[in-house]
């Protein structure tokens, strides 16, 4: 397991905490209000933790991409409006990340305060993880909290460089992630069964690889299923195919762990509106294409998983924002919430989903993390965790 200090391991009376946190939240296309608020209550455990042991919280984050400029729809105001909001007491916002000015500001705030600093990525040094700058965000503090799981898989500078030079520790919510996601991968009660859905093979070779050494079973769904059943020679309609993986999901379908669709919700067009039938795997009609899991998929997925003690999902098993397609994925969700069972969703649109139809708060976890979790499972050391536990051997 990790070898890091956690919030309960520092004595932050009086100090100066940068607590590295992912308030990337989505913004409404229209209005540019925040979209959805779930990252910055994700994170108050950890602001109020320090804030009541009398601590200078100082927290970081970026949100969007501005690619290293300033981009005033992406300032970090309406953030700290609704950390306020949601805290119960002002959270000031300064007008940078580092500089004089900053450090002012710092200096004059009490203890209990909580400040947030502009984005961070409005720096190109930010995503560079230069030494320089990684070393003027440690100069605002004393100690360094990463609670960013979304994060951890970037060596930046906020989350991998400041833990060179800060005592440093996991927040509760990067501590609880991995907790619970770590003792899937590493030691699960069984059966442990996988479910991946999503658009690409391509993008979760490695996942599949992973999981396939230590689940049960590894349910298939989304597009990425039409590869595989394209590689045991079945015509696919217009589904989508990612043709350069057919030899690759080929090999991987000689292990039997693998379990595939045996029927689609089928569409003439990739519309909400379109045309769809049900059909059996092996009759999706020319031009068609596969957008959901079918019924008797459904049914043959839930015998699977009654008795699972350890489930993982990444990845939606249709096109789920369609309500016409959406039904594999939320009658899985559905099912999941029944399980006895350790019940786990890789963030991204897995998580989207589970949030949409209303069953992630009675599931044991929801990732905050995309494509966190996603190296998670892929079995590989994340950046954000490494700098802590190279922290922990330097500051303990």
């Amino acid at each position: 397991m990790h070898k890091f200090l956690t919030l309960n391991d520092l004595d932050a009376k009086g100090k100066r905490v940068l607590v590295r946190v992912d308030f990337n939240v989505p913004l409404d296309k229209k209005t540019n209000e925040i979209a959805d608020d779930k990252r910055i209550r994700e994170s108050l455990p950890t602001i109020k933790f320090l804030a009541e042991r009398n601590a200078k919280v100082i927290l970081c984050s970026h949100l969007g991409r501005p690619d290293g400029k300033v981009v005033d729809s992406l300032r970090m105001d309406k953030v700290a409006l609704r950390l306020g909001q949601l805290l119960g007491r002002k959270a000031k916002k300064l007008n940078d990340c580092v500089g004089d000015e900053v450090k002012r500001e710092i200096a004059g705030m009490n203890n209990g305060d909580v400040a947030l600093l502009e984005n961070l990525r409005f720096h190109p040094e930010e995503e560079a993880n230069d030494e320089n700058f990684s070393e003027q965000l440690a100069e605002l503090a004393d100690l360094y909290v990463n609670d960013a799981f979304g994060t951890c898989h970037r060596a930046h500078a906020s989350t991998y460089g400041v833990a060179k030079h800060l005592r440093s520790a996991a927040g509760f919510l990067v501590e609880k992630e991995l907790r619970v996601m770590g003792k899937a991968m590493e030691n699960p009660d069984k059966p442990f069964i996988g479910i991946l859905g999503g658009a690409k093979i391509s993008d979760k070779i490695k996942v599949i690889e992973n999981l396939l050494k230590k689940v049960d079973k590894l349910l298939i769904g989304g597009a990425m299923a039409f590869t595989f059943i394209k590689a045991e020679g079945k015509n696919v309609g217009a589904s989508k195919v990612e043709d350069g993986q057919v030899d690759l999901a080929k090999k991987l379908l000689y292990n039997k762990k693998i379990v595939l669709p045996v029927d689609v919700v089928a569409a003439n067009h990739f519309d909400a509106n379109a045309d769809s039938k049900i059909v059996d795997i092996n009759d999706i009609p020319n031009g068609w294409l596969g957008l959901d899991i079918g019924p008797k998929t459904i049914e043959n997925y839930k015998e699977i998983l009654k008795n699972a003690k350890t489930v993982v999902w990444s990845g939606p098993l249709g096109v789920f924002e369609f309500e016409k397609f959406a039904n594999g994925t939320k009658e899985i969700a559905r099912f999941l919430t029944t399980l006895k069972a350790t019940t786990i969703v890789g963030g991204g649109d897995t998580a989207a989903a589970a949030e949409k139809f209303g069953y992630a708060g009675k599931l044991t976890h929801v990732s905050t993390g995309g494509g966190a979790s996603l190296e998670f499972f892929e079995g590989k050391k994340l950046p954000g965790i490494e700098a802590l536990e190279e922290s922990y051997k330097k500051f303990k």
